[in-house]
């Protein structure tokens, strides 16, 4: 017997438990002899990492796509795994070394740095691979890979330095997002763009030798120069003042006319004396402040790409912890000639950080008479999401790879239709990103990490191989002698010294990879790459990636191009784009807006299955998840309704006869029912297939609410208690049937619930499952009754359109109100006859009859041919209701007014945030939507009246 209610809290863990008991999610588990293959790998979390709402959805629609085909009869895999997660894990354990008053990360040195990183992922890390198993992931967790395991770092490795061999890896001096709190470069998906409320400074900068030019100082109408100043400076404005003293060029537009004289003319750069060109290039902006624009190319992207064009020195002022660096700074002092000002400078600014060098700077260049002017300005920073703190764009030496080559192959399977993101507009900003695609920089100034296998030795000599000891035999054969691996500051010292007789001295790189470096290999690298297994044989490529828009370029892409290179094809024919989710008014959830739901809160609260519905039911295509903790309810509520219903059933003999063939079952309602749930099988497939989510969950919250629980439950109740021995048998099998096949096809969706429901519905009947409800098979549509579908699907349509104007018209919910029906046909007549008594007790009428006319003071409805008529005179009273209808209309057109109003003030569209906007739009179409029901209600009575 179920229990009274269903109690998520203890059923969860006991299914999972099950489910793990048996291995039922091991690759291959529940396949058909000989079934295609259906794999995916999951996105790996960090192994840091907790479960946030865009795990859940992203692992949610996974799951759902894996027990589809599973149960489909599939030989499915669902790989899983964690990634290491260089920057946030090194993190971790050095607060972890600092909480606990230990030595540092320096102090310990390298090696026990790592052990000690290892120490922490076997005690604390791993967390979330728990948590989505609470939320239902059925993962083949025996496969579970880490990206830095053995198998894993062997991958990477033969990846690198087959790559390097090609020409593919190289190392370059370039711009990095440089944070100087972590020492590291990071990768644009770890940089936030933070808006401050800075300043815009304007320099003077003089030009060489008392130049002058005729500056426009005031303009007609159309923008004409109409009076001009003798100026020998040219002013540039910058947010970052410090950054001056690097400054190689001033960049001016080539058609701007007011500085056309001056290109190919120097100026002279205050504070430091250094002679910089003055260039044509169209970066300048001329509408943007003075339309001149100081150039820095070590220290700026946009002014890198400027330098590269005119081949400017590129001069870093400031070292890895952004502090100007100038009196040992080679490229500064180069061309300088010493002088009092020059001294003054380094003295001044000389190892300060950059931000107190901008002070004082600026401060210096006021009391030369060189600052133009400052203007408040509010522009976006870009801050490291680590280190909390702005980047640097820093020239440093990195290892890159080019992106460019590998990204024709990864271009074309999407133009040729090899690989398809769905939706599909997500083409355009993979095409763009790819066309445009820089050189992709996968080195890191990290402990953690997969360390780069290369070894430097004297005279720029450079030996990439997989390990030390093939490191050592290509350097033995190319200097012909012994070599030893020694730390850097050894190698160095000794290559200055001369290594005399004795072996040569190699260093090991000291950096790591970029994560997303071991990410790219994910899809074949799981499957036991670069070894050719039975796996990689089997699942690769893969059938579908789940993943969400921000990762597109930094991980999508790049599985893309490895994929393509070391297995000559697509890593995954389709990418399933999902949307973000934002809090209930659409706002990212963010912890300093205090707005962030926490999905494990409300699986300790709702149930990881209504959970887990709520995000199908609201993952539209290309639509954001807009999540109010009512939806959870709402759809736990959901849960309740069905595990009611099985109540129901049981309570009222449904069993499962050996043999039960629902295609013969003769009752109208049962064949209507048998029909309506191969419907809504075909609807969910077809719904699935098509990676339409919300569409399928809405096909059986549609069919479990309204189709099973509310009417058909509702109609077999008389036949449960009045009807023939005949009639209940076969309605208590129809009924139970159906439920096992909705529990199939909510499996998906609710896995933890149907599992227990589907168990426990034959505990004590003397019946047995032969399979878990996940490997049991896909329903498949039993066929149909199309004309006793049609009759009842009538029926239903009728009693409801009679319950609406009920509710319309405010009619006593105890008042019985009789049916008049005008110009019936034989067919509805017969059918009015046959349901006459689930008629009466369903739409509360008082009785039914045919008429040729229609009764007056009566509201009537259309059904099919037929007008059905409700006598409402005297049973309602016409003037309140009248009154009631015209005050609720006057209250929605003032609401209506007033959001108009508001949607049109150009200043609230402009200022407010677009998730404000879209709210009132919806209130908006809500209210209109009333307002049309109310406008109908007051027509009916208003024909009543007339009558």
């Amino acid at each position: 017997m179920l229990e009274k209610t269903y109690d998520a809290a203890s059923v969860e863990p006991r299914i999972a438990k099950a489910w793990d008991e048996v291995d039922a999610f091991r690759a291959g588990a529940g396949a058909e002899p000989g079934a295609a293959s259906f794999s995916i790998v999951i996105p790996p979390p960090n192994v840091t990492g907790s479960l946030h709402m865009g795990h859940a959805l992203n692992n949610t629609l996974q799951d759902i796509l894996v027990r589809f085909e599973r149960m489909r009869g599939r030989d499915v895999l669902w790989q899983p795994g964690m990634d290491h997660a260089g920057i946030a894990t090194q993190m971790v354990v050095e607060r972890q070394l600092a909480e606990r008053q230990e030595p540092s990360r320096r102090d310990m040195g390298r090696e026990a740095f790592v052990e000690r990183v290892w120490s922490w992922k076997a005690e604390s890390g791993g967390m979330i691979g728990n948590q989505l198993k609470r939320l239902g992931a059925s993962c083949d967790w025996s496969r579970e890979r880490f990206t830095m395991d053995e198998g894993l770092t062997r991958a990477v490795l033969e990846v690198f330095v087959g790559l390097f061999k090609e020409g593919l890896i190289y190392k370059d001096k370039r711009l990095v997002n440089w944070d100087p709190k972590l020492l590291t470069a990071i990768s644009d998906l770890e940089v936030e763009q933070v808006e401050i409320k800075g300043n815009l400074w304007h320099f003077r900068y003089p030009l060489e030798g008392g130049a002058t030019w005729q500056a426009p100082v005031a303009f007609d109408e159309e923008g004409n120069p109409t009076e001009f100043e003798t100026r020998d400076y040219i002013t540039v404005a910058t947010t970052r003042p410090e950054t001056m003293l690097g400054d190689t060029a001033i960049a001016v537009n080539p058609e701007d006319p007011r500085y056309q004289g001056l290109i190919g003319k120097f100026a002279v750069l205050p504070l430091v004396g250094r002679r910089i060109s003055i260039v044509g290039d169209d970066y300048a902006d001329p509408t943007a402040g003075s339309g001149a624009v100081k150039i820095t190319p070590a220290h700026d992207f946009n002014d890198f790409e400027v330098g590269k064009r005119h081949d400017l020195a590129m001069i870093s002022v400031l070292d890895r912890e952004a502090k100007v660096r100038l009196a040992e700074n080679p490229e500064f002092l180069e061309g300088l000639a010493e002088n009092a000002e020059l001294s003054a400078t380094i003295s001044a600014f000389e190892g300060c950080d950059r931000f107190d060098v901008r002070k004082r700077l600026v401060a210096r260049m006021e009391e030369l008479g060189l600052l133009d002017r400052i203007e408040p300005h509010t522009h976006m920073v870009p801050h490291g999401d680590r280190g909390g703190v702005p980047i640097e764009p820093l020239l440093t030496d990195q290892w890159y790879v080019d992106a460019k080559t590998l990204a024709g192959p990864a271009i074309d399977s999407v133009r040729e239709g090899r690989t398809r993101f769905v939706p599909k507009n997500w083409d355009k900003t993979y095409y763009e990103w790819m066309e445009n695609i820089q050189p992709w920089c996968i080195s890191r100034q990290l402990w953690w990490g997969h360390r780069i296998p290369a070894w430097y030795g004297p005279d720029g000599a450079l030996f990439v191989e997989k390990s030390e000891e093939e490191a050592l035999a290509a350097a033995r054969a190319a200097f012909g002698r012994e070599v030893e691996v020694v730390d850097v500051e050894a190698a160095l010292a000794r290559w200055e010294a001369g290594d005399g007789e004795g072996p040569v001295a190699l260093y090991r790189d000291e950096d790591v990879l970029d994560t997303w470096f071991s990410s790219a290999l994910w899809p074949f690298s799981t499957l036991g790459w670069p070894d050719k297994t039975p796996e990689l044989a089997n699942y690769y490529p893969t059938s579908v990636l789940v993943t969400g828009f921000d990762i597109i370029f930094f991980w999508v892409a790049r599985m893309m191009m490895m994929g393509n290179h070391y297995m000559t094809t697509e890593p995954f024919h389709t990418v399933y784009i999902h949307a973000l989710v934002r809090d209930e008014k659409g706002q990212k959830m963010s912890k300093s807006k205090g707005n962030v739901i926490d999905p494990l809160a409300l699986i300790d609260e709702y149930g990881a299955d209504a959970l887990r519905f709520t995000l199908a039911a609201m993952a539209a295509q290309g639509r954001d998840i807009k999540l109010a903790t009512s939806r959870v309810a709402g759809y736990r509520n959901f849960v309740t309704k069905l595990w009611n219903a099985a109540r129901f059933v049981e309570m009222n003999g449904g069993e499962r006869p050996e043999g039960f063939d629902p295609a013969a079952v003769r009752e109208t309602v049962n064949r209507w029912i048998v029909t309506e749930v191969g419907r809504c099988g075909v609807e969910i497939t077809d719904a699935l297939e098509g990676f339409r989510f919300n569409e399928a969950a809405g096909a059986a919250y549609r069919f479990v609410w309204n189709t099973y629980c509310d009417w058909y439950l509702e109609f077999a109740k008389p036949i449960f208690s009045e009807g023939s021995e005949e009639a209940k048998a076969e309605t208590r099998a129809t009924a139970a049937w159906v439920l096992d096949e909705t529990l199939k096809l909510l499996h998906p969706f609710m896995p933890f619930m149907t599992e227990e429901l589907w168990a426990k519905t034959v505990e004590g009947t003397g019946a047995s499952r032969e399979k878990l409800l996940t490997h049991t098979r896909w329903p498949v549509s039993a066929g149909g009754d199309v004309d006793a579908a049609a009759e009842i699907n009538w029926v239903v349509d009728l009693i409801s359109s009679i319950r609406s104007v009920r509710a319309e018209m405010n009619v006593p919910a105890g008042a019985k109100v009789p049916l008049v029906v005008t110009g019936a046909g034989a067919v509805t007549a017969q059918r009015l006859k046959t349901h006459e008594a689930q008629i009466l007790r369903l739409a509360r009428a008082e009785s039914i009859s045919l008429s040729d006319e229609a009764p007056r003071g009566s509201v009537q409805l259309v059904a099919g041919e037929a007008t059905v008529c409700l006598p409402l005179a005297g049973i309602i009273d016409l003037g309140a209701e009248a009154a009631r209808l015209a005050k609720e209309e006057t209250k929605l057109d003032q609401e209506i007014a007033r959001i108009d109003k508001k949607l049109g003030n150009e200043a609230f569209l402009a200022k407010a945030p677009e998730e404000i906007v879209a709210s009132e739009q919806e209130k908006r179409a809500e209210f209109v939507e009333r307002r049309e029901r109310v406008l109908e209600a007051r027509k009916r009575l208003a024909d009543l009246s007339d009558a």
